[in-house]
């Protein structure tokens, strides 16, 4: 595209303003700016604008509206001790079969943390000062050795972080992992607009552009040629997740054998709320189709409601699930509706000064990962024991911190050395840190397989 090109396309939708700064670009920013121009899609802006912001409709699945839609409770299952042990043996196999792949959502910045960079790359206090990217990696690598072969890792990127993300990893070794197992792509953006659907500039030639949300994984999956490798690969299932749960379980055999007993094309897990008031969407069907529901969609009645087996709609979703490969290739670019959040976006203004927002100034059009459930004929929902596998890294202080998480895999682990031997009178005063390369779940350690450390009073594996 060219500038002459540029003028009356951005006229022609009012967004004129993006070259205003075009004077004082140099060739390179301003090859980059007519760049960015050229693959934005400005009616798909205007009309999530236009829909989502100036002339609002209410969700037709907000719960309580005055649709015909039915919403009823989806509850997990919660298998017996032995029963699960049988379906990780059956998800154990399919790993030796090579018949699963992680696929980690991973576009976010860490900046609600205070940290400059991949949230992946933020160190959550740990003894061992591993972050969020080292223990997932080195729970594959525990699990490879137990599954005798690799499993690969795709990584969903966004453009702000792909380069310092790739980087991390280079600069870490891969944590041990095979690089060429480890594959990086990044997510679509959004343009992000003003109160009067005006695209934001972050920089005097450069678009504002925000990740299109968790939602987009799918059609990026398709796009970077990520879910052609895998069927080439003969990969069946792919374990989706979030980077910010410093508990994962990645490609847990337990949760691959359930779902692969439960014969169906997606499942999730889930974990039971702590309170009828806990701000989290939780499982449910919509006209008999798997769904999430939000919090903020949900009377204080419907939180509240009762029966003899806890709350009605109890089961929270924490952004872990398995899709069959094969549903994700027929529906990566299904039309999913958008959802809008107001945000604090830094920008520059009409005079080209910099501005540093302390209320909301802006909106972010997303695709809400959850949107693609009821495309499945049902889910399996597996219910889990928070304490063991979701520990949350949103906040900087307070609930779901690094404060929180960091404290909740030292009790895990604390358990695990009581579980093994280690007597409480021995960790009395000290911190437990196991391992993921060498405990994925708590399995396989003994009292001689622990260490104590002196100078930093902790005991690890």
């Amino acid at each position: 595209m060219t500038y002459e090109e540029a003028l009356p396309l951005l006229a022609r939708h009012g967004q004129s303003h993006l070259l205003r700064f075009w004077d004082e670009l140099d060739e390179v920013q301003r090859a980059s700016l007519l760049a960015d121009i050229d693959a934005l899609d400005f009616d798909l802006v205007a009309k999530l604008y236009a829909d989502l912001v100036k002339n609002p409709v209410p969700a037709s699945g907000a719960a309580g509206s005055s649709s015909q839609e039915t919403i009823e409770p989806l509850r997990g299952e919660k298998p017996s001790e032995d029963a699960l042990s049988e379906m990780g043996l059956i998800g154990m196999e399919a790993l030796r079969q090579g018949r699963c792949a992680a696929f980690l959502v991973a576009g976010g910045q860490g900046t609600r943390l205070g940290h400059d960079g991949p949230k992946g790359a933020f160190d959550i206090g740990l003894p061992s000062g591993k972050s969020l990217f080292q223990l997932q990696a080195e729970r594959l690598r525990r699990l490879e050795r137990m599954a005798g072969r690799p499993v690969p890792w795709y990584i969903m990127t966004s453009r702000e972080n792909h380069d310092a993300t790739v980087g991390f990893f280079r600069e870490h070794s891969f944590f041990g992992l095979n690089k060429t197992e480890v594959l990086f792509f990044p997510q679509a953006e959004l343009p992000l607009v003003d109160g009067e659907g005006k695209i934001l500039l972050s920089e005097k030639g450069k678009i504002s552009l925000g990740p299109n949300g968790n939602g987009g994984c799918f059609p990026a999956l398709k796009q970077s040629g990520a879910l052609a490798d895998m069927r080439d690969r003969g990969v069946y299932w792919v374990f989706t997740y979030s980077v910010d749960n410093a508990l994962v379980r990645v490609c847990d055999p337990d949760f691959l054998g359930f779902a692969i007993g439960s014969k169906r094309q997606a499942a999730s897990k889930a974990v039971t709320k702590a309170s009828p008031e806990e701000r989290v969407g939780v499982f449910c069907l919509r006209d008999e189709r798997p769904s999430v529901i939000e919090y903020s969609e949900m009377s204080p009645e419907m939180c509240a409601a009762r029966d003899t087996e806890g709350l009605l709609y109890g089961s929270a979703n924490i952004a872990v699930h398995l899709f069959r490969r094969d549903f994700l290739e027929l529906h990566a670019d299904a039309d999913l509706p958008y959802h809008v959040a107001h945000k604090k976006i830094p920008h520059v203004d009409a005079q080209g000064k910099a501005v540093t927002p302390d209320a909301p100034n802006a909106w972010k059009f997303e695709l809400f990962m959850f949107d693609l459930f009821p495309r499945a004929r049902a889910m399996a929902v597996l219910d889990v024991e928070r304490a063991a596998e979701f520990a949350p890294v949103k906040n900087r202080d307070g609930a779901d911190s690094p404060a929180t998480a960091r404290r909740m895999i030292l009790d895990l682990h604390r358990s695990w050395a009581v579980a093994a031997g280690i007597p409480e009178a021995t960790l009395k005063g000290m911190e437990v840190e196991v391992s993921p390369i060498v405990s994925y779940a708590g399995e396989g350690l003994k009292p001689g397989s622990f260490h104590r450390d002196e100078a930093r009073k902790l005991i690890w594996a």
